[in-house]
């Protein structure tokens, strides 16, 4: 989640979305995505470096997400601008990343390629925790 969930929150799902299926954890992982005041659209500069990696973000719309779905959640990543105060049964973890919006287009992929990073280190611990689960 971020504010605008039109950047860096969108590149996370989309991360997420594909690491979910890499592992074949559709089935166990729910991906919500949103913003606490969302923008119109996601930010171009984030369409195009998305679109290097493979990814089309044009049609994603931002969307507010609720504390009722954020205290749904068992993992809660935010982009370094929250204040989120949820039980202690969620794990949130506070990415101090940078907004991409307005930034030239290498600051863009630098942010994209740590949050890629960040996403692949958060899966492989739930699938971790999912192991000890089953």
């Amino acid at each position: 989640m971020c504010v605008q969930n039109a950047g860096r929150s969108q590149m996370s799902t989309a991360f997420a979305e594909r690491e979910r299926a890499e592992r074949g954890l559709e089935d166990d992982i729910e991906i919500l995505t949103g913003g606490t005041d969302p923008a119109d659209h996601v930010h171009e500069e984030v369409i195009e470096v998305m679109r290097e990696k493979g990814f089309d973000l044009s049609d994603r719309e931002p969307r507010a997400i609720s504390d009722a779905e954020l205290a749904s959640c068992d993992y809660v990543a935010t982009m370094g601008c929250s204040t989120l105060s949820l039980d202690a049964d969620t794990d949130v973890r506070d990415w101090a990343l940078d907004d991409p919006d307005g930034q030239e287009l290498d600051a863009v992929r630098a942010i994209r390629d740590d949050i890629e990073s960040r996403v692949a280190a958060l899966f492989d611990e739930i699938a971790v925790d999912l192991r000890a689960e089953h």
